[in-house]
């Protein structure tokens, strides 16, 4: 009877640890996270560079440009950085990307107000 209860300890030890491993841990989610927010805001920067050449018709500067090169900036950071970096670095990152999208977000709705009939 002890060593049945011994080896259902173990099994369950055992289980437990494989179950905690297999979980992203918090810092894996934090990466993944700041990931997705570098690719959604890249993704708005080019919805962004398409509405402002539309309107402008391509001539002039291209003030998305330098936000792709910040954008390519922190990702080049990310790779460098990133495995090492704290999760308070993740999240100003991540904080970074966030409110980078929200002012492209302003940006384009500035453009549409501008592009609707009667503006």
């Amino acid at each position: 009877m002890t060593i049945a209860l011994l080896l259902l300890v173990s099994a369950l030890v055992i289980a437990a640890l494989v179950y905690s491993r297999s979980r992203p841990s918090r810092r894996d989610r934090a990466m993944r996270d700041v990931l997705d927010a570098a690719d959604a805001l890249e993704a708005q920067l080019r919805v962004a560079r398409a509405e402002i050449e539309a309107v402008t018709g391509g001539d002039g500067d291209d003030p998305v440009g330098e936000a792709m090169r910040e954008m390519l900036r922190q990702r080049l950071w990310l790779r460098d950085h990133g495995p090492d970096a704290s999760l308070a670095q993740l999240d100003e990152v991540r904080t970074s990307i966030d409110a980078a999208r929200g002012r492209i977000d302003q940006q384009l709705s500035r453009i549409a107000q501008a592009r609707a009939p009667g503006a």
